[in-house]
């Protein structure tokens, strides 16, 4: 779509580029939701492409994803085998339900920025202990995990001039074993609740819920529970209100798919299998 208010795209080469943030203005990455539909607030593009971040970084302290790396970047990725958690990254990328031209424009960090309830890249860094690195408009920077950083549909942790400069995931939280479970109110559906659970060398269980609530969600255990101390974790960890309500699914029928794919999960679990 043509964004007939803008009157400026800037390509900023260097941080110290950057100019100062004015009314009107919006960072673009891969602009899949910003070309989508009309800004008549937006004047002036901020492209962040232009900075030539590199897509992602692998180290022993584990896997740092730029913001402007994209899904298929993110996809076309060749890990360390001892990274079991790598098998999240295909269904996660696959939930965003985006032809392979989505795949080479859409952003890790631009999904996480746009926060919506359903944004797979979301639940992939929150469960696999995210953390955002957040480049300051003094020309400092913050860290915030993935947890923080999303507080509501649409709604960020970011500041006034800051900009989500990468996203980091421990080399731990790799290691895991991972399980992802999703469903949709149709086959080809937004995500009406996507949920990511993760176990380590210890035993120790931790479930993610996203999609189904208006943040994304946490649930950690020691050791696997059971199937009645989880559906009370859950209870505990999500009130009524916290359930999302759109034309994608309403609260109730949320809430119950949630249960019933975090016991699926856990019966996964339980039974040694994965996938």
């Amino acid at each position: 779509m043509d964004l007939t208010t803008v009157t400026s795209v800037l390509t900023p080469r260097t941080r110290t580029d950057l100019p100062l943030r004015q009314a009107g203005d919006a960072w673009l990455a891969g602009g899949t939701w910003l070309f989508s539909e009309p800004q008549p607030a937006v004047t002036r593009l901020l492209d962040l492409t232009s900075l030539g971040w590199p897509p992602a970084r692998i180290s022993a302290d584990g896997l740092s994803l730029s913001a402007t790396c994209t899904l298929a970047q993110l996809h076309r990725l060749d890990l360390p085998p001892e990274w079991r958690a790598a098998a999240l990254i295909d269904p996660c990328c696959r939930a965003l339900l985006g032809s392979f031209k989505i795949w080479n424009t859409a952003t890790v960090g631009g999904n996480l920025c746009l926060a919506l309830p359903a944004g797979p890249m979301t639940a992939l860094a929150a469960a696999l202990d995210g953390t955002c690195l957040i480049w300051t408009p003094d020309g400092g920077e913050r860290r915030l995990s993935v947890l923080d950083f999303v507080r509501g549909p649409q709604e960020t942790a970011l500041r006034p001039g800051e900009i989500l400069h990468r996203i980091d995931l421990p080399d731990a939280a790799l290691r895991r074993r991972g399980l992802v479970r999703r469903i949709s109110l149709s086959p080809n559906g937004r995500s009406g609740a996507l949920l990511i659970g993760t176990s380590d060398a210890g035993g120790a269980f931790a479930l993610t819920v996203t999609a189904s609530t208006r943040r994304p969600v946490r649930i950690g255990c020691p050791a696997l529970p059971g199937a009645d101390e989880l559906a009370a974790a859950l209870d505990a960890a999500i009130p009524e209100e916290a359930y999302y309500d759109d034309v994608h699914g309403a609260p109730d029928w949320r809430r119950h798919v949630t249960r019933l794919l975090a016991e699926e999960i856990r019966r996964a679990f339980d039974g040694g299998t994965e996938g």
